[in-house]
Parts: C-alpha cells; sequence; structure tokens
C-alpha cells in the first residue's frame, strides 16, 4: 500500500506531477493538466481552455479532453498497479467518447470508479488473467454543465 501512497503523493504534488509528465507524458505539461484531486476511490483532472487547448471552432480539441479523462481514471489505475506485490501491465483497450456541450472554459474530469479498478487489479493478480474493466469520466465546465462525457475498457493482466 505504500506504493499507492507515494503515488498519490507525488500526483498531488505540482512540481513532482509536471516531472512525471516530463518522463511519461509531455504533452501532460504543454496541455496544463492538473490532477485536482486524487484518492482510491475517485480522481478528478482540470485541462484550461487556452491558445494550446482549442480548436479553430473556439472549443476544447476533443483530443485534449480525452487526455484529461484518461488520466482521471489513469492515475488511480497507475496508484493501484505501483501498489500491486507483482508487476501488471495495463492498457486502454477500448474508449467511446459523448459531447453534449461546446466546451469553452476549464474543464474538469472526474472518475469515480476507483474500486472497479482496484477490484480488476487485485482479480488479474489472483486469477494470472487478463481483466477489463469499465470506466467513466465526465467532464464539467466552469458552469457546472456536462460538456462530455468518456467511457474507456482498461485492461490489466499480471506479469509472470
Amino acid at each position: 500500500m505504500a506504493k499507492t501512497k507515494d503515488f498519490r503523493k507525488l500526483a498531488n504534488n505540482p512540481f513532482r506531477l509536471n516531472l512525471f509528465f516530463l518522463k511519461h507524458m509531455p504533452m501532460g505539461i504543454l496541455n496544463g493538466l492538473r490532477i485536482v484531486e486524487l484518492d482510491e476511490k475517485h480522481a478528478s483532472v482540470s485541462v484550461p481552455y487556452n491558445y494550446l487547448t482549442k480548436n479553430p471552432f473556439r472549443s476544447l480539441y476533443f483530443a485534449v479532453q480525452s487526455m484529461a479523462a484518461e488520466l482521471s481514471s489513469g492515475a488511480m489505475a497507475i496508484a493501484e498497479v505501483k501498489a500491486a506485490p507483482r508487476p501488471v501491465s495495463m492498457l486502454v483497450f477500448d474508449m467511446q467518447a459523448k459531447f453534449t456541450k461546446k466546451a469553452q472554459s476549464r474543464v474538469t474530469f472526474t472518475c469515480n470508479d476507483g474500486e472497479a479498478l482496484r477490484d480488476a487489479v487485485k482479480k488479474t493478480l489472483e486469477t494470472g488473467e487478463g481483466v477489463t474493466v469499465p470506466i467513466v469520466s465526465i467532464g464539467i465546465d466552469e458552469a457546472g454543465d456536462q460538456v462530455s462525457e468518456f467511457k474507456f475498457t482498461w485492461t490489466f493482466k499480471a506479469k509472470k
């Protein structure tokens, strides 16, 4: 469990998070992704609306939204994988998105499926089989309106 807490400590420190992004996801720095909150059950990631993140239609690029949405579930998944007693691989297997409103301000993506991610990692460690788990991340703008909904299917497999 110490490794999980270490990753959450890293994620909640802007300087250490930027070092992580620099090494593993440099586009996260360029896009201004911020982990707003991260615990065992949920995570929130915000992305600003600015020159680098907007498209010619004056809204957030869908790719920038998907990056933030993926990180909202991926941060919890990384924490669980790092805490596992044996190596576990993780990968997005599928993604679906629905855009409900033009995103023209900072958007915060929240995923509340931390328990499902933890159970999936636990199951692959117990069985040695691959496990897939559907996860939802909802994007809310500064006005409190939902702008998008992303459904990711994460897959986990314990390494031998």
